[in-house]
């Protein structure tokens, strides 16, 4: 009995100790650890900065969290979990979700514009084009599918989108019948869950960005200027088209209008490394380095930008915004 006694301590003693050792290892790691959450649009150009962000700083680290990017703020105001840099599909998202509590500035860095993508197993495939694609996706045949507008800003630019066309080609109730497609309307939490249900044909077509497009060699359909939320000529016209939105608390809500796709990124507050994650932040914006990247991979660069935030910015990271007075 006093042997079991006896193991059953030491037993203790020796997890006690791996678990203080792995806790300082884990302590001492993150010190070298950038945590960035982010759009899933970005997932493909994130993958490459990563790896060449640590070619050139050897023993550095990067966790890459993808989420909607209202999931993404709504993980750090909601559920306060730890993040160094958040990289946002629409700079709004962390103008209204995350500052001035959780985050104190926002840099524009990168543009897009939505598409209609599809593959070669989707209906009417040879068929489609820029003057008929909504006709295509009202038919009843047709599976298409979009992201959450609550979660993602793509499932609200999906909307968006449906509104201008609406007005563009004058065709009543165009919003409503693709929304209201029953059975054959998918929806799911990022623009990224929908590709495999594309590729493997459970879809035909998605309200998606052209990044995600050409990145994955998909086929789309280019929208014109006036709908595809890609163009500054037409931010008047963008505007004309609103969506409701759940707000900062439950319960509430915010009225989203069209404007202009623009990516916006910051430092949270809670940042546990704010130095290392300014050090990876330059990376990303630097011409050479990671905007070099998101531009091959189908964003042109939005630095620099006005920003409202411009004077919380951090000095080392102002020479990629400009001042809006």
């Amino acid at each position: 009995m006093v042997i079991k006694k006896v193991l059953c301590l030491l037993l203790i003693g020796i997890f006690s100790i791996l678990l203080l050792s792995s806790c300082s290892n884990e302590k001492a790691a993150n010190k070298d650890t950038v945590i960035v959450f982010h759009a899933g649009s970005l997932s493909v150009p994130l993958s490459k900065i990563k790896k060449d962000y640590i070619k050139k700083y050897p023993g550095r680290e990067v966790i890459m969290n993808a989420a909607g990017s209202r999931t993404c703020a709504r993980n750090i105001s909601d559920l306060h979990k730890q993040c160094d840099v958040m990289m946002s599909a629409d700079y709004s998202v962390i103008n209204q979700l995350l500052i001035p509590e959780y985050a104190s500035w926002c840099i524009k860095f990168a543009t897009n514009e939505m598409a209609i993508v599809y593959t070669d197993k989707s209906k009417y495939a040879k068929e489609i084009n820029k003057g008929n694609w909504y006709k295509i996706l009202q038919r009843k045949d047709v599976v298409i599918g979009r992201s959450n507008p609550n979660d993602d800003p793509c499932g609200y630019r999906a909307i968006l989108v449906m509104q201008l066309a609406q007005m563009y080609y004058k065709v009543p109730n165009l919003t409503k019948d693709l929304l209201t497609k029953k059975n054959n309307a998918i929806m799911r939490p990022k623009e990224t869950d929908l590709l495999y249900l594309l590729e493997s044909g459970n879809i035909d077509y998605i309200f998606l960005y052209r990044s995600i497009a050409v990145q994955h060699k998909l086929k789309f359909v280019e929208l014109p200027p006036q709908v595809s939320l890609g163009n500054p000529k037409y931010t008047d016209f963008y505007k004309t088209a609103k969506v409701k939105l759940t707000g900062k608390k439950p319960g509430t809500f915010i009225e989203k209008s069209g404007g202009p796709i623009l990516y916006g990124l910051t430092i949270p507050k809670n940042s546990p490394n704010p130095k290392l994650a300014e050090n990876f932040v330059e990376f990303v914006l630097n011409k050479n380095e990671g905007m070099k990247i998101l531009e091959e991979d189908g964003q042109r660069s939005a630095v620099s930008s006005y920003s409202k935030t411009y004077k919380d910015i951090p000095k080392a990271l102002k020479k990629y915004a400009l001042e809006q007075k």
